[in-house]
């Protein structure tokens, strides 16, 4: 939201320097975000031109000597080389001095050559100033125009711009008359609160729209006859150009003026080009609009849309048509001041991509109060500029206006906020910003006022009151500690998942924080996609569903990455996926992925080899390592290899705890899920689920037990087992270290063999087992029985025989 410094004292009454505002603003919660105070404008000086001369070395060249005033170049002329069509002898224009800073080529002015002449600055442009896209010639100012003096000045340029960053639920904000009423609230001036006087018509009005469309919530319709339309006067057209508004013409220019002077968006009808009544209703199937844009909008039907007997005129709270645009043959205009559903506006204006500012203001709420005024108020400023005769206004559709009474406990501010405000106080500033107060002993009934659609509970008016003592008047204060001694501050989720992110950061993964939704296509790739958790009103559409999974968005990142030249990317994250709209189907997830080479050893090419692309064993090794950290029993989980259809099916594994508990997912990826995802490369990933992890049967202790270690030397025996096809390696391990947990320390697989000598549909895998002795030494028939418990442990677990 731009406004300049003359145009909000209109509004408000105020000796307030141009500091002071700018702080006073942001202490109020409009946020200052750009404040030029027209410094930049000044060096450039009207100059007159006297005489032009053709560059000897360049035909489309001219020598131009220049009267820049008598306090430069000791009032002698300066000589210029200028390029412009239009620079000619008696031309007064604007001389850009050397050190002067041009907006518009981003360059700083010098005394140069040019073609070997010398140049002392530059005659510029409209669009080198950045006053308008004009770049046909220099400016060509009137010959009066005082040659000597500052651009800025004579212009209106060195009106000081204030823009200020605007949060969402602040509608009455995006009017400069609601932030002079905010900056009076605060005791900064006095608001101007000039009540509109109604314009009385002579004869009937137009013909009564037909409201058939629920989008609408109240039209006023006003025809003014005889107009004379050309361009704005230049006070407006000053205003509007320091906002970034383009003047068009002085009906057109009162609506944009309006728009953001008192938050009002109004159209103007050429009234001679719209054929019978108006009617506001639904878009039909394949209707189109070609928009004062000068784009042609297919309409999704329903769309709420104005239009007359011949067709569409207007997007309903968005924009115009072109067809019944006022221009300089208007001599009778239909003046629209209408009020419009929100979320309905919202929603058309996403379809159809249209950022208008009359969309920008109705999707927030606009003063439903103010509609007949702001229709009186634009017939006003008609009749003063273009003058005319109105007609009596007609008013379809209007709802009555009622803002709900909330019960407000004077202590609720200190209760939220810490401050410390007199119940006294807290009435006036509410009063100030023109709330309604029922007041009683310890608490008051408060009605918001019209243009406050925001306000709907108590925490709305602590806001309220908080922003006009000031943010900076709350000092901050330590949190209370927990009492006892060693309390637990964190729970064991939020221990989990501190763990599982200093494992994996440890790992070389980088942590990224991506939206909790995805689009709907990559949900339901992830087994996602139900309705239950698609957004109402999503910010985009790539955005539209919850996530089901944290693997898609880091995909996605990833696929970023590689595009911009990082393809060896490892990342993680730790947050929430969405299985369901029940409590319990949101999930505490720490997903990873990893692309290309970027594995635990290095990425990229090596003199000595290149590095391997990632595979699932990268996956699996980082899920194990994130549930070692969270406190997951590791040495206990089973490791399955069927795994979520978005893994590929014979490179994917499951970790479960015992038969039915889940703990994590890893794998590479499926090559349609990717594909899906417009992803490409050797990918792979894992999720953990900390959730599942069971919290541990004896409370931890931070005395370490005593380290047992044998004097005695380990003894490493080779097994070399015949087992199905179908046998998982991981059970034949399990069955070898549970023969004997007290002798058999480590078991280790270091071969698997295929072939004709074992047999068709067998495996031949090979695997060291290290005993460790404890008060003696092995003998050998000690070493006889182990090695009988292996085997038979083994034939009873997988059906394996000892190969021979």
């Amino acid at each position: 939201m731009k406004f300049t410094l003359s145009w909000l004292k209109d509004h408000l009454d105020t000796d307030a320097s141009l500091e002071e505002i700018a702080a006073r603003l942001t202490a109020i919660g409009l946020e200052v975000e750009a404040l030029d105070d027209g410094a930049a404008m000044r060096p450039f000086r009207i100059a007159r031109v006297l005489t032009a001369t053709r560059h000897p070395d360049a035909d489309k060249l001219q020598v131009l000597t220049v009267d820049a005033g008598p306090d430069v170049n000791g009032g002698k002329p300066l000589q210029v080389v200028c390029g412009a069509p239009n620079a000619r002898a008696g031309l007064v224009g604007v001389l850009g001095l050397p050190g002067a800073y041009v907006p518009g080529l981003d360059v700083t002015l010098g005394i140069g050559k040019i073609r070997g002449v010398e140049s002392n600055g530059m005659m510029c442009s409209e669009r080198e100033l950045e006053l308008s896209s004009e770049h046909n010639g220099i400016i060509d100012l009137p010959e009066d125009a005082p040659v000597g003096t500052s651009f800025a000045d004579y212009a209106g340029l060195g009106d000081p711009v204030i823009e200020i960053n605007l949060t969402p639920n602040r509608p009455d904000a995006t009017s400069i008359h609601g932030i002079a009423r905010d900056l009076a609230a605060s005791g900064l001036g006095t608001l101007k609160d000039v009540p509109v006087a109604p314009v009385a018509g002579e004869g009937a009005g137009p013909a009564a729209p037909v409201v058939t469309s629920e989008t609408c919530r109240g039209f006023a319709l006003r025809r003014v006859s005889g107009v004379t339309n050309g361009p704005s006067p230049a006070w407006m057209q000053k205003r509007l150009k320091a906002i970034g508004l383009r003047p068009i013409n002085a009906l057109v220019d009162i609506t944009n003026y309006l728009t953001f002077d008192r938050g009002r968006p109004l159209h103007v009808f050429d009234a001679k080009k719209v054929e019978g009544a108006l009617v506001v209703r639904g878009a039909a199937p394949g209707e189109e609009i070609l928009a004062l844009d000068g784009k042609t909008y297919a309409l999704p039907e329903g769309t709420c849309v104005i239009a007359d007997d011949k067709g569409v005129e207007s997007i309903a709270g968005i924009m115009g048509g072109e067809h019944s645009g006022c221009d300089e043959t208007t001599t009778e205009v239909l003046v629209e001041s209408a009020l419009w559903e929100p979320l309905a506006i919202a929603r058309t204006g996403r379809a159809l991509g249209i950022r208008s500012d009359a969309r920008y203001r109705f999707e927030r709420g606009v003063d439903p109060l103010f509609m007949r005024p702001g229709l009186d108020l634009a017939t006003r400023m008609i009749l003063d500029l273009c003058g005319g005769t109105p007609s009596e206004a007609v008013v379809v559709g209007e709802r009555a206006h009622a803002a709900p009474a909330i019960d407000f406990p004077f202590t609720e501010v200190e209760r939220l906020t810490g401050l410390s405000v007199d119940a006294s106080q807290q009435i006036d500033y509410l009063q100030r910003l023109g709330f309604t107060l029922d007041i009683g002993e310890y608490e008051a009934r408060v009605t918001a006022p019209s243009w406050r659609p925001d306000i709907e509970g108590k925490a709305d008016l602590v806001e309220e009151v908080m922003r006009l003592v000031g943010v900076d008047n709350i000092q901050p204060k330590p949190l209370p500690p927990k009492e006892g001694v060693g309390a637990r501050v964190l729970t064991a989720l939020q221990i989990r998942e501190r763990a599982a992110r200093r494992a994996l950061a440890a790992r070389g993964m980088a942590e990224a924080v991506s939206y909790s939704f995805i689009s709907r296509r990559a949900a339901e790739a992830f087994g996602g996609g139900s309705e239950r958790l698609r957004l109402m009103n999503p910010i985009s559409a790539d955005l539209s569903d919850m996530r089901p999974s944290l693997l898609p968005g880091l995909i996605e990142a990833a696929t970023r990455n590689a595009a911009r030249g990082l393809g060896e990317v490892a990342l993680f994250e730790v947050s929430s996926i969405y299985l369901s709209d029940e409590p319990d189907g949101q999930r505490r997830v720490a997903g990873g992925i990893r692309r290309a080479s970027a594995g635990l050893s290095g990425a990229g090419r090596f003199w000595s080899g290149n590095a391997a692309p990632v595979s699932v064993f990268d996956a699996k090794a980082d899920a194990l390592a994130a549930l070692e950290a969270a406190g997951a029993p590791v040495a206990t989980v089973i490791v399955e290899p069927a795994a979520s259809p978005w893994y590929h099916p014979g490179r994917s594994g499951r970790i479960k705890l015992g038969p039915k508990v889940v703990l994590a997912e890893f794998g590479e990826f499926h090559p349609k899920v990717l594909k899906t995802l417009d992803a490409s490369g050797p990918f792979c990933g894992f999720e953990v689920f900390l959730g599942e992890i069971p919290e541990p049967k004896r409370k931890a202790t931070r005395t370490k037990p005593v380290l047992a270690l044998s004097p005695f030397q380990p003894v490493r025996r080779d097994f070399a087992f015949v087992v199905d096809e179908g046998v998982e390696a991981l059970k034949l391990l399990r069955a070898v270290e549970g023969a004997d947990r007290k002798v058999v320390s480590e078991v280790r697989i270091f071969d698997v063999f295929r072939g004709e000598a074992i047999g068709a549909g067998k495996k031949s895998i090979a695997l060291e087992a290290t005993l460790r002795p404890g008060e003696a030494t092995f003998g050998e028939a000690e070493l006889e029985t182990i090695t009988s418990r292996i085997v038979a442990a083994v034939a009873k677990a997988v059906g394996g025989v000892l190969r021979t």
